[in-house]
């Protein structure tokens, strides 16, 4: 997965989910939970890169971090719980689909 489609087009295929753009900036689209309406995939253009936020167990933070250079501690958001994916070709896709799944689960859980 290294572009916005395919991480918007596998984010939309959870259920109960909508696509939103709250900012002024729209290169960032959102992935949100309809039922509570939290965000669990954020996706932006930075530095020519497209990159994408999602939240993580803070026991699983460095684990992702650690393994892959191109996952570092989240651009604009909480550095405990979100982690930043670079998409640059170098996760694989399953490994990039579980992060944004376990994202997913982490945000149903919120009431």
């Amino acid at each position: 997965m290294t572009t916005r489609e395919e991480i918007l087009e596998y984010g939309l295929s959870f259920e109960d989910v909508y696509q939103d753009t709250p900012f002024l900036d729209k290169s960032w689209v959102l992935i949100r939970y309809k039922k509570n309406k939290r965000a669990f995939l954020w996706t932006y253009s930075y530095k020519e890169q497209i990159q994408v936020n999602v939240k993580v167990e803070p026991q699983w933070r460095d684990f992702w971090r650690n393994t892959y250079a191109s996952v570092i501690p989240a651009y604009h958001q909480n550095k405990e719980h979100w982690n930043t994916i670079i998409l640059d070709g170098s996760i694989p896709d399953e490994v990039i689909k579980q992060m944004i799944a376990e994202s997913y689960d982490l945000i149903c859980k919120i009431k």
